[in-house]
Formats: C-alpha cells, sequence, structure tokens
C-alpha cells in the first residue's frame, strides 16, 4: 500500500515521522512538502492557495492512502473529489479546513500561526467550504480527534461523520490539535487497524 502524509499549516514535514516510523515497512510512506511552507522552497507555479492545491493533486499519481493533518484535509478530500480512482482510502486527522465552521465553537489558529510559522499570507486568508461535496467521496474514510482539541473539537469530526458515506470516528482521550504527534502510538495502530479492515491488499 502507498500512504501520502500531508502536513498541516505549518508545513511540516516533520510532524508526521512519528507516525510513519510506527507503521510497518511493508508500506510505502511518503510526506509531500509543501512549496514556501516549512523552509521549503517555492514552486514557479504556486502563488495562491487553489495553485498549491492542483500541485498537490497533482504528486499523487497512483492508488494511494492519503492521511492528512488540520488544513492539509482540505487537499486530501480534494483529491478523493477530484481522483477518486485513485484515492483507497482517507484518514482525516483534527481537520478544522474544508468546511463551514461558523455553526461550531472554534479557537482562531490563524492569527497565531502565521507568527508562529513562515507561511503564505493566501494561505491563512483562504477558506473553503465543501460541505455539500463530501457526500459524493465514496472511499473508506477514517475521522481521528482529540477529545481536548480547541482548533477542530470532537463536534466537527461528527459533522463530517454524518456527512461522508463510509467515515468512521475515533476519539483520542485528551488529544488536542497536535494529537498526531504527541499520541503517534494509539494514531499509528488505529490506522493500521483501519486499513487492515478498510483497504484490500493489491497484489503488485
Amino acid at each position: 500500500m502507498n500512504l501520502i502524509f500531508l502536513p498541516g499549516a505549518s508545513g511540516s514535514t516533520e510532524f508526521w515521522q512519528p507516525v510513519m516510523q510506527q507503521l510497518p515497512d511493508e508500506y510505502q510512506k511518503s510526506v509531500i512538502a509543501y512549496p514556501c511552507f516549512g523552509g521549503y522552497p517555492a514552486h514557479p507555479q504556486v502563488h495562491h492557495f487553489a495553485d498549491l492545491q492542483d500541485w498537490v493533486i497533482n504528486q499523487i499519481d497512483q492508488p494511494s492512502i492519503v492521511i492528512a493533518q488540520s488544513m492539509g484535509g482540505i487537499f486530501a478530500v480534494q483529491a478523493a473529489l477530484q481522483k477518486p480512482e485513485l484515492i483507497q482510502a482517507l484518514v482525516l486527522v483534527a481537520t478544522s479546513g474544508g468546511i463551514d465552521l461558523s455553526a461550531f465553537d472554534v479557537a482562531d489558529w490563524r492569527k497565531e500561526y502565521q507568527q508562529t510559522f513562515a507561511v503564505p499570507d493566501w494561505f491563512i486568508g483562504h477558506q473553503q467550504c465543501l460541505d455539500d461535496q463530501l457526500h459524493r467521496i465514496q472511499c473508506p474514510v477514517l475521522l481521528i480527534w482529540g477529545g481536548d482539541d480547541p482548533i477542530s473539537p470532537i463536534t466537527i469530526g461528527e459533522y463530517l461523520q454524518s456527512k461522508i458515506t463510509q467515515a468512521e470516528l475515533h476519539i483520542i482521550e485528551n488529544g488536542q490539535h497536535d494529537l498526531a504527534k504527541v499520541y503517534a502510538d494509539q494514531v499509528s495502530t488505529r490506522i493500521q487497524i483501519f486499513l487492515q479492515q478498510k483497504v484490500p491488499k493489491i497484489d503488485k
């Protein structure tokens, strides 16, 4: 199986390393580095959010499971919508982007992130609502949420579960927005169980 990991708004490719290291070597694992994020150089074709989204989706050129943190979930969802023949499953962790958040009590992360991480203004200011398209996702989806996440509370995970046909929600008690890094052992175990149950092995 080919596993593609997508960072969150920080663009840190290191974020996913603890989970990747704990998943079996039988999986092919890679993390996509965003141009202009996390110290990675700019790309001549990436000037706006839509450019970055297209660039990320274009990196997926074989059957894959996409595992995304926070804002990376926007790219994962769009990949499932635009390339359903390649996306075998999604794992969305603490996703806060891609839906209308006006009905949820969420902490505003954007100002703090911009002060902490070197990310483009166009990324911080972008908002995208895919609520009316979520029902089109037909692949299995694992939602992993933290019980104490102020940025993407459990209610958002429950909302996504109600909108996505084959979604299941797993909650990590006391987990906050960085739960995939802090609780890497639990997250990797849950991902492995999900893949074994939901994604059939493909002969090479």
